[in-house]
Order: C-alpha cells, then structure tokens, then sequence
C-alpha cells in the first residue's frame, strides 16, 4: 500500500553531477554516504566496512588518503567494492593525483589548502584525465585565515564565501563536475549557511552537521539540522556524522529520508511507544523485527501496535499490521483489512514471513512492470 505525505516537498533545481556512476543533483534520488574509520593502508578491514555498509544501503563511500600508503592501497579497495568510492584529501596535492589514477570516483578537497593555483590546476586535470568529480569540503573548523580576520568567527556568511571562492577556482579552469558542503557541528550555523548558498548558485550541495557526535545526541542534531534542510528542498546527497560505525550512519541517513517520504527502501515500521493497554511487549518486538528484517530492500510499511485504540488506523496505511488483542491473540491486517489472528508465541516468526512474503510479490510485480515498459 502506497503512502502519500500531505505535503510534497519541492527540491531546489541544482545542476547534476556523476560521482562514479551514481547521479548526484538534478532529479536523481538524494544519495546517502558515510566514511570508514579503518586505516585506509589496511586494505582488506577497510573493504570489510564498505561492504557492511553496502549491505546497510549506502551509495557512496568516503576513505580518508592522508599518505601514499593510503592512496597506494586505494587501487585493490575501489576494485572490490561496488560503490564509488571519493578520496578525502587535505592538505598534500600529489595524494589527489594519486587516487584520480587509483580509481577514486570523487577527491573531497579543500582548494585553498591544495596550494597554488598550478596545483589546483593539476588536480583539476588528474581528475578530468581520470573522469573524476570533485567535493568543495569547507568547515567551520578549518576556515581560511583571511575569512576569519575578516569576519572575526565562523559565520554563514564566512562558510558561504570561502565555498564559492573555492568554486570559482574550479570554474576558472573549466571544470564544472563538483558539488560544495559547508558544515558545521552547530546546527544553527550549518542550516543558515547551507540556505544561503542554495539562494547563490546552483551548485549540487552535500549536506551535513559535521561532528554530531555519538549515536543517539549525533543522531538526534542531525535529524534536526539536515531535516531542515530537507524539508526546504535543499539537499541532493548527505552523510550523518556519527561517533559509530559507518552503517549507523547510513541507517539514520536512510530513516531520515524515509521520513520526509523522499526515498525508500526496505521495512518501514510504524509502532507505538507502548502502555499498560499493550497486548505483547512492543519495545521487545520491534527491535527484533528491526533487527530480522534489515535484509529487505523492498519498500514496505509495517505497523505493529499494541492494542486496539490506534491499531486499525494505523493499519488502514499499511502493507501488513499487526494489533494487540485479548488471551494472547493479536489481530494481523493485510492491505489495511482484517485478515486472521495469531498467537503471540508465534508473532514475530508470522511476521517475518509475511513480510518477505510481501517483499517477493512486491519486487516480482515491479520487474514485470520494468519487462513491461522496457517491451513498449
């Protein structure tokens, strides 16, 4: 059963780019990212987390290239994973040049820190030699001395002129394949600099609030900052900056856009916060379905409430529901109707195969749809 948000949200109109094969800006579905903590020179523990969080859904991937061991090793990491992957470089302008020719499919720099504009200019051909794309990356942390004396402390104004001082460099060489973020850790500050850069250019924009921190209080100022953002329309591929493992990031990045109706993918559960009215223990339930159900791609809504009062609402908008009932009997809805009961002891197995039960027709009808379409 399809959802339809009251509200449609309108995206601002940005030019598009491609970071390897993914589309990022234009109409392309908004991209979530995250970035490993591995040693990048460490190739095989460094592959390891890419691919956890591919499973987790993630469609880009940074890896920080701080040294020539990192960008030596890059070469065997973007060949044995399936997402494009971009090179984070700060400061030395030869690592740029040697991830363009590794296969990185981005280089995040900071124009002003690569160092002349010769080097700037050398970076610029390793990356259109090597069909490479590039992130202007500016922080708050990491303004340029002469913003700072100008504007005496970080403030959108400063964020928002250093991103297109760096920009024009880009463009001054001809080079247009490249997106800007402007982050900050606090809120306030990154979601006025973002929105004013969105009123300046048309520039693709990777959004975040940089250092959110730990997984509950990261998650919590980053649902606050890019939901904002989001909602306004600004936005075209994000990453959720968490003190947590990569696919963390990319499950909060997901469940955001999720959210605001802007992607989907996989189980969407809608459940209560339980009460003393519950029939079975919600809290219980639904972590574990959360937990089983992480393999499916599918988007689907499942409701799991634990008595009778919002239940059949809420499973009037779902693919499958499920409410508490009486003598350990719970009331499961199939398409927002009433279909049968099942005994607690084996609700969570019901579920779960109901579930992918629903997942399998779902994906077989696309596919015929998609043979179909294709045919005509």
């Amino acid at each position: 059963m399809s959802y339809r948000p009251y509200q449609q949200i309108l995206r601002r109109k940005s030019r598009q780019i491609h970071v390897g094969k993914v589309p990022v800006g234009g109409d392309a579905p908004i991209t979530v990212q995250t970035m490993t903590n591995t040693p990048t020179e460490d190739a095989a523990a460094t592959i390891a987390q890419i691919r956890r969080a591919e499973l987790a859904g993630v469609d880009i991937v940074r890896v920080s290239c701080p040294d020539e061991a990192s960008t030596a090793a890059l070469k065997e990491i973007v060949h044995e994973v399936n997402v494009p992957i971009v090179a984070d470089i700060h400061f030395h302008y030869k690592r740029a040049i040697e991830a363009a020719e590794a296969g990185a499919a981005c280089l995040r720099i900071n124009p002003g820190n690569i160092g002349s504009k010769d080097r700037v200019k050398e970076v610029v051909k390793a990356a259109r030699d090597h069909g490479c794309s590039i992130r202007i990356g500016v922080n708050a942390g990491s303004l340029e001395r002469h913003l700072l004396e100008k504007y005496g402390e970080p403030n959108p104004e400063a964020l928002v002129e250093s991103a297109l001082w760096h920009a024009a460099h880009l463009q001054e060489l001809d080079f247009h394949e490249f997106k800007i973020s402007v982050k900050a850790s606090d809120v306030f500050l990154a979601v006025a600099a973002y929105q004013q850069l969105a009123e300046a250019c048309d520039h693709p924009l990777h959004i975040g609030i940089t250092e959110a921190g730990g997984k509950r209080t990261g998650t919590v100022k980053s649902s606050i900052g890019l939901g904002s953002l989001l909602w306004a329309g600004i936005g075209d591929t994000l990453r959720v900056s968490l003190s947590a493992e990569p696919e963390e990031e990319v499950h909060v990045g997901w469940d955001i856009l999720k959210s605001l109706g802007l992607r989907h993918r996989g189980v969407k559960i809608i459940s209560c916060p339980s009460c003393a009215r519950q029939g079975f223990n919600v809290i219980e339930t639904v972590a574990t379905l959360e937990e089983r159900l992480a393999h499916i791609e599918t988007p689907l809504t499942l409701s799991i409430i634990g008595c009778v009062v919002n239940g059949p609402g809420e499973a009037l908008m779902t693919d499958i529901g499920v409410t508490g009932g009486g003598n350990n009997r719970h009331m499961v809805y199939h398409a927002g109707r009433t279909d049968h009961t099942v005994a607690g002891t084996d609700m969570i197995e019901h579920i779960i195969e109901l579930v992918e039960e629903k997942a399998a027709e779902i994906a077989a009808a696309k596919a015929t749809e998609d043979a179909k379409q294709a045919a005509e």
